[in-house]
């Protein structure tokens, strides 16, 4: 069965069914946002949305297995409120932690699938983030299947200090071992895509896609500006620039991405080689 919808995040008005649209202030009804894609009508503003929103436009009649549901996060710092902000947080979202990963397909090729919640504590990741990256990657290499990443956060999360920390090299290395095994990564980093989710697997992928306007950095531009001193140029870090300056392959309008996927899953992975076990 598809997973069900959940609301889209930070432009939903309270009761649901009108929304301001960030880039135009155009007030849009939601059925004929959904019908869109959550792209406005007037001026392409891409909203963002929930794993949920993904895997429907994505997958084969939005069918997905989802794995390791219930993990969640401890307190390991024993930070201050951190039980309490995650208690919110899987109220806000209904889910565990800021991820989700599992089966599907697209276009009829079978592929493992991850996508992040920016709505779960800003999609920060920490130690479940992390593991379940991690997983997603293992599965990919023992099913030899590709692999898809939807990545949208503002970093690590602090609540975990050092343990959130060493998620940027799991994850990284795990990476090194799928593309030893030659099987292809895509990665896709939305709006926003910040600190060490960037600086590690969001930026790893044998074709990296983003959104139009897709904030995609390591640091704030304020922090970077107070740093060297200089103004940096108009539209820095949006996906448009990072195109320009080769760190992204794709800068693809939602409605178009499923199509995309299916193009480039057919020329990456047309006769996969034969199985090999996961060391």
């Amino acid at each position: 069965m598809p997973t069900p919808a959940r609301p889209v995040g930070q432009s939903q008005t309270p009761d649901g069914m009108w929304f301001r649209c960030n880039g135009c202030g155009e007030i849009l009804y939601r059925k004929t946002l959904e019908s869109s894609f959550f792209i406005c009508t007037r001026c392409g503003y891409h909203f963002r949305i929930n794993p949920d929103k993904y895997i429907q436009i994505l997958l084969d009649d939005g069918k997905f297995e989802e794995l390791d549901a219930d993990l969640a996060s401890a307190d390991p710092l024993e930070f201050p409120d951190y039980p309490k902000k995650l208690k919110e947080a899987q109220g806000k979202t209904g889910r565990t932690e800021g991820l989700v990963y599992g089966r599907g397909a697209i276009g009829g090729c079978p592929v493992v699938l991850a996508v992040m919640d920016f709505g779960f504590i800003g999609g920060s990741m920490g130690s479940v983030v992390g593991e379940k990256i991690a997983r997603a990657i293992r599965l990919a290499r023992s099913e030899r299947k590709p692999l898809l990443i939807i990545a949208t956060s503002g970093g690590a999360r602090m609540h975990e200090g050092a343990f959130s920390l060493m998620q940027m090299a799991k994850t990284s290395a795990e990476l090194g071992l799928l593309r030893k095994d030659r099987i292809p990564y895509i990665a896709i980093p939305v709006d926003p895509c910040t600190g060490g989710v960037t600086a590690s697997f969001a930026m790893l992928g044998d074709v990296i896609i983003s959104e139009p306007g897709a904030l995609i950095g390591f640091a704030g531009r304020r922090t970077i500006e107070g740093t060297i001193g200089e103004k940096l140029p108009e539209g820095f870090q949006t996906a448009e620039f990072s195109l320009k300056h080769g760190t992204l392959d794709a800068v693809v309008p939602r409605r178009d991405l499923r199509e995309t996927l299916i193009r480039i899953l057919s020329i990456l992975w047309r006769q996969p080689p034969e199985n090999r076990s996961v060391q």
